[in-house]
């Protein structure tokens, strides 16, 4: 089995002629295209013209995979290794490329977006337009906050340079750190993954040394962040986005009420989480607990989990619930689509990344543990979600974020729930403290993350800039609220802002919450009747066809009702109550 990416899935070497080539492939069939289509209108107007128009603006999907392989290949050798310098500057002149590629049809949407109202509705209600049906409402949409065709190329360019290029120095200066512990330089995202694997004198001194390493590159992260978010209140400002949320919530297709009512319910429940830190600490016989605490457990179970062991149980699990499922598993393991373990200059963290018409690939940073198990299994729910996808139009392959993490979820708590079953009586205690910690981190936490970053977006575009001693001290402030009085903070906890990469993806975290939610719901029906799994896989096949709230509509779930997110809060409730019992 492999257990590093096989890049040669995409090209042989950094030197392969076929990369320039591919490039210039995808630079001609934009030209292609735009020369057909920019001086006319008459697809405006007319629906046969209107669905080959369309026809020939998806096939352009198709013609531009070459010129995405370029640059997926040279972004995955720089995440394996922040020090390819080469890879990074040429990541930087293909986006470059790339964008004043693209730049080229801009107009086709934005024209698609005029079309006047009533011609609008007699083309959504067209049944030879059918297939793009769900493509032309998004579109009609999102044109209420569309620019010019010279505007739009504007922001396309400059995000190189306002955006992508400071979260990439971000990035390399963080990876380049190490942190002295022991007499050993570690590598900081694994640093910080051995902190909750510690006993606790060691945990607080290996924080407190990572928490140094990061105020380190404080000033330069600063810069960073306030250049980011300042980048995001132009972009909003020009396209007349109310709130600093506005944009990312319509773009992953939630209604904004919805969403907002979401944090909300989750935030006025901030009790339960702060109920469960003040049980951790009366289980850990501890005083107080600091942040270095959040994440451990009460306890080891005894097995450890290697990657190869780790597949073996993700396998059978899988298999158990479709028999496709665990094909892909084995497919990506043995062509090499999985980087397994941490490395110095490796990203940090997990994920799985993918591109029309190309091999979807998933880096982890395994270290043997329960977590690392479970974060396998959740990163392969994304990929079984996205190679399922394949089976919709390419227009719709792509899925949005909120319906991601709910596929992602769900993969991980059908691992969960089944290794769980066969643990010891002790160990069950331990895995159910670790269950609780999961939900408390992917629901509460990624709901503080968004009150945090409102109050962040807001106060930079009150006041300029924010010094990133103040940046530390709201997210304390933000982490105090959920975690509640149980644990004491430091100032340099904070800092932990410079290495969370989702806080420069404004607002991504309600969609952990959204996700992991509204995956309980999926689980809760498919553990009364596994027969519902059918339902399920109708979801994983959806892709980005309709909108969440329709994806879920069609298999028996209501996002749309408060009562939804209230049981599964209430679950988190009984679950907590349980440990409770379990360890009086």
């Amino acid at each position: 089995m492999k257990a590093e990416w096989n890049l040669k899935l995409l090209y042989a070497s950094p030197k392969d002629p076929r990369i320039e080539k591919d490039v210039r492939k995808t630079e001609l069939a934009y030209k292609a295209f735009a020369k057909k289509y920019r001086d006319t209108e008459t697809y405006l107007k007319n629906e046969q013209a209107l669905l080959r128009a369309l026809q020939e603006y998806e096939a352009l999907n198709d013609q531009t995979v070459p010129g995405s392989r370029a640059i997926d290949y040279f972004s995955f050798r720089h995440e394996l290794n922040s020090f390819d310098t080469e890879a990074e500057a040429k990541v930087a002149q293909l986006s470059d490329r790339l964008t004043k590629a693209g730049n080229e049809i801009v107009f086709f949407t934005l024209k698609l977006g005029t079309i006047e109202k009533k011609q609008q509705g007699r083309f959504l209600k067209s049944r030879r337009l059918a297939p793009y049906r769900y493509f032309l409402k998004r579109i009609f949409l999102e044109s209420r906050h569309q620019l010019t065709e010279k505007e739009e190329k504007i922001l396309n360019l400059k995000s190189l340079p306002a955006r992508a290029l400071w979260i990439g120095g971000r990035e390399k200066a963080e990876n380049k750190r190490t942190v002295l512990f022991e007499g050993k330089d570690i590598p900081i995202a694994e640093a910080l993954n051995l902190v909750q694997t510690l006993p606790v004198k060691r945990r607080r001194m290996l924080h407190k040394a990572a928490m140094g390493t990061l105020q380190e590159i404080g000033d330069f992260a600063e810069s960073e962040i306030n250049a980011v978010f300042t980048d995001k209140k132009i972009n909003d400002e020009l396209r007349g986005f109310k709130h600093p949320y506005s944009a990312t919530i319509l773009g992953y297709e939630n209604d904004e009420k919805g969403i907002v009512n979401l944090a909300q319910t989750v935030t006025h429940d901030f009790k339960t989480s702060a109920d469960f830190y003040a049980l951790k600490k009366k289980i850990l016989k501890l005083p107080h607990l600091e942040y270095a605490d959040r994440s451990v457990g009460i306890g080891k179970v005894k097995q450890t989990f290697t990657f190869k062991e780790s597949y073996q149980i993700l396998r059978e699990i899988f298999h158990s619930l479709g028999g496709e499922y665990s094909s892909i598993l084995e497919h990506f393991v043995k062509e090499g689509q999985i980087d397994a373990f941490p490395k110095k200059g490796k990203s940090g963290g997990a994920y799985c990344a993918n591109s029309y018409g190309l091999p979807t690939f998933v880096l982890l940073n395994h270290v043997n543990s329960f977590n690392s198990l479970m974060t396998f299994a959740h990163e392969m729910g994304h990929a079984i979600h996205t190679e399922l996808s394949k089976s919709q139009r390419s227009l719709y392959q792509h899925y949005t974020m909120s319906v991601a993490e709910t596929a992602s979820t769900f993969f991980e708590t059908a691992a969960f729930n089944t290794i769980f079953e066969k643990l010891s009586d002790a160990e069950k205690t331990i895995a159910l403290h670790d269950r609780i910690q999961d939900d408390i981190s992917t629901i509460y936490r990624q709901i503080a993350f968004f009150n945090f970053e409102l109050e962040l977006h807001l106060k930079i575009r009150k006041e300029g800039s924010v010094p990133k001693e103040k940046i530390a001290e709201m997210l304390n402030e933000h982490m105090k609220a959920y975690i509640g009085k149980s644990m004491k903070f430091m100032p340099e906890d904070g800092y932990f802002f410079v290495t969370v990469s989702h806080f420069r993806r404004p607002f991504y975290v309600y969609s952990y919450t959204y996700g992991q939610l509204i995956s309980k719901a999926l689980y809760e029906k498919f553990r009364a009747d596994p027969s519902y799994m059918e339902k399920i896989k109708e979801f994983l096949r959806a892709g980005g066809s309709k909108s969440p709230e329709d994806i879920f509509g069609d298999i028996g779930i209501n996002t749309k009702s408060p009562a939804l997110f209230k049981e599964g809060l209430a679950s988190v409730k009984k679950d907590i109550a349980r440990l409770k019992k379990l360890t009086s």
